[in-house]
């Protein structure tokens, strides 16, 4: 009894850890892998909540590692790494979009509307001390 208690204690720990494997990847240069680790950092995983495609153990955040690692090796550039997620999978992907379009209301727009209140305060105060002046 006491054996096969161990046995089957051992068996779970074995079969537990083979779920903790470590995605290996050969670069040739050191380079290379610097690169790998930055862009697998900026890219977000689309499955998961505000988790990078380095952190996430989701199968589409492997797939999109396994891109990444390809198309490193294949010599493309950063630049087109993103370009090629981004037209897959949206720019959701990207943890800093690009600065164009509609984003640049989304990256503007709140800085626009604190001095549109600032303004907006500044008028509202002037034509009351204005208003208190004439009544005195």
């Amino acid at each position: 009894m006491r054996f096969s208690s161990l046995f089957a204690i051992v068996l779970f720990l074995l079969s537990v850890s083979s779920f903790a494997a470590i995605d290996v990847y050969q670069f040739s240069t050191d380079l290379e892998r610097v690169r790998f680790e930055s862009l697998t950092s900026e890219l977000r995983c689309p499955k998961c909540q505000n988790q990078s495609i380095a952190d996430s153990d989701a199968p589409i955040a492997k797939d999109m590692k396994d891109v990444v690692y390809a198309m490193i090796i294949e010599g493309r550039s950063d630049y087109e790494i993103k370009d090629y997620l981004v037209a897959r999978y949206g720019e959701f992907v990207l943890y800093r979009p690009e600065q164009t379009g509609v984003n640049l209301l989304l990256w503007y727009g709140p800085v626009g509307l604190l001095i549109l209140a600032i303004l907006g305060a500044i008028v509202v105060v002037r034509r009351r001390s204005l208003l208190s002046e004439e009544a005195h």
